[in-house]
């Protein structure tokens, strides 16, 4: 497999599905277990080694984190006592798949509660009554997290180059991206960039940015590198991510694009060009 794999949608889409609904089952116990911070920080799960991982969160006297392992396709819940509980990653319905995570949780004596049903996404089906997601090609979850891997470390090259106020890199399972923002002012204005692995209405993976809230004419901005562009049906820039991947230096490419929709959006805003740094590359 090439460093950065092709990840057509329609090849992978049914897998994506119930992996899209695996992974919100897990971010909605990290939510209702952890304080809410500011711009949301206490939701999204972050990028490791061999997949995503909640953090360590709180269960009354209980600490431990869920790992969701995308090579050896499997959710690890640990606690700091040392015990473990394993949740196969396999081809089976949501449904099963809820009810084993919630055991292996109660196994642990920890007990969230929050709504079960999907976030973001049309017509969401209660995860105890989805047996309408069920496909999952462990090759396919696993060429994702090597997209993912890949992106999490330019997104991370790019925010060093920041010097005010940023958010950490993490993936929101809600709408299923890796994003960061860099942010200004006390109404939190916001400049973000991601990669995304797409969905029906927009059946492509890409990279993609805005700023918000957007200004007036932002769509005539020129950004970079070629290939990237305005979408007027998304509302943001993007960045095909077969562009990217069969460009000579894909980290590059990912900066350039990064910077150039930053400074478009910047320039409309009327931020401080100082807050820009070297990024060392």
């Amino acid at each position: 497999m090439r460093p950065w794999p092709e990840l057509p949608y329609e090849a992978w889409k049914d897998t994506l599905q119930t992996l899209h609904m695996e992974l919100q089952i897990v971010g909605k116990v990290r939510f209702a277990l952890t304080r809410r911070e500011p711009l949301w920080a206490n939701v999204p799960l972050y990028v490791t080694a061999s997949g995503l991982t909640t953090s360590p969160m709180a269960y009354e006297d209980t600490i431990f984190q869920v790992d969701v392992d995308l090579v050896d396709h499997a959710i690890m819940i640990r606690s700091a006592e040392g015990q473990l509980r394993r949740v196969a990653l396999k081809a089976r319905p949501v449904a099963d798949f809820f009810a084993d995570f919630m055991e292996s949780l109660d196994g642990l004596g920890i007990r969230p509660r929050f709504r079960a049903v999907p976030s973001e996404v049309p017509n969401p089906i209660p995860f105890a009554e989805d047996t309408v997601h069920g496909t999952y090609d462990p090759s396919w979850a696993n060429r994702f997290w090597t997209v993912l891997s890949r992106v999490d470390i330019a997104l991370k090259n790019y925010r060093s180059g920041f010097r005010g106020r940023t958010t950490p890199v993490h993936f929101f399972w809600g709408t299923f991206d890796l994003a960061i923002a860099r942010l200004r002012g006390p109404d939190d204005e916001t400049i973000a960039a991601g990669f995304w692995p797409g969905d029906e209405k927009f059946p492509h993976a890409a990279f993609f940015a805005y700023t918000s809230p957007k200004p007036d004419g932002i769509e005539k901005e020129p950004v970079r590198p070629a290939p990237a562009g305005w979408n007027t049906d998304l509302g943001e820039f993007i960045l095909p991510y077969d562009d990217v991947r069969g460009s000579e230096d894909p980290g590059g490419a990912i900066l350039e694009f990064c910077e150039s929709t930053y400074a478009a959006g910047a320039r409309l805003r009327g931020w401080d060009p100082g807050l820009i740094a070297p990024t060392g590359r």
